[in-house]
């Protein structure tokens, strides 16, 4: 795809890889619009980015979603590229305290449910356009989860399998169907699980516009690429691996 020249939906755009998406895209002379539920959080991104515009939405708020396609439709009738960035993770053990069933509600609301809603309401304005992106970010644990993101885990393993069939369902469209998978990434996301031991965000971004550029719609990033191989060949080491740590 033209990785310039775009009107570009970054959904959880106001910090870490949703930011530095967002940064790259302005840097290469596309318009942005980024979302986030802290206007507070919101407007110090959109100060330090260019062509950019902030709107106050939270994905997983029907109300919300609902405002802000109507919002795109009136004011970016253009949009041909749209991120689903916004994420939620819970870390934690699975035992009987947990809390498994909230948390995993919540993830599986944002990080799934959430992108299904907001993809299909945004269909018919990307089928108007002559050359169009969606980009669902999952993650490496689609392939091999990690014990202590077990329900996050489920929801972009889901999340894939979804990005797969959109992918087919819309091959004979020019709506193009990407799926960024990261590896642990040092942002404030992340710092529960030692994110600080992870990649900078910029990395992804990096590896998304290559992607994108040579149309490569499974995007393996760093130590993604490693643990898919491995994955292949054996989905018990995959395991072992991702969950070598306690």
């Amino acid at each position: 795809m033209k990785t310039s020249g775009n009107t570009v939906l970054v959904t959880g755009g106001s910090a870490g890889i949703g930011f530095e998406i967002a940064r790259s895209f302005v840097q290469k002379g596309n318009h942005v619009v980024i979302t986030g539920r802290n206007k507070e959080r919101l407007d110090k991104a959109v100060a330090k980015l260019q062509q950019a515009t902030g709107i106050v939405s939270d994905v997983s708020n029907e109300k919300d979603v609902e405002l802000l396609v109507s919002n795109i439709e009136k004011n970016f009738p253009n949009l041909n590229v749209v991120i689903n960035n916004a994420g939620y993770a819970s870390y934690y053990k699975l035992d009987a305290n947990a809390g498994a069933y909230e948390k995993a509600s919540n993830e599986m609301l944002t990080n799934y449910l959430s992108i299904i809603r907001l993809n299909e309401k945004l269909l018919t304005l990307l089928s108007k356009q002559k050359d169009a992106t969606i980009v669902n970010v999952s993650s490496i644990v689609a392939f091999s989860p990690s014990h202590r993101l077990s329900t996050y885990a489920a929801s972009k393993a889901a999340l894939h399998s979804y990005t797969q069939s959109l992918r087919f369902a819309l091959r004979a469209t020019g709506i193009k169907v990407f799926e960024l998978m990261p590896p642990l990434v040092n942002t404030e996301f992340s710092q529960e699980i030692g994110g600080e031991n992870g990649i900078p965000p910029s990395q992804v971004s990096y590896e998304l516009f290559e992607a994108l550029e040579n149309d490569d719609y499974e995007i393996h990033v760093g130590q993604t690429a490693d643990l898919y191989r491995l994955f292949l060949s054996s989905p018990a080491e995959a395991f072992k691996t991702m969950n070598a740590v306690e």
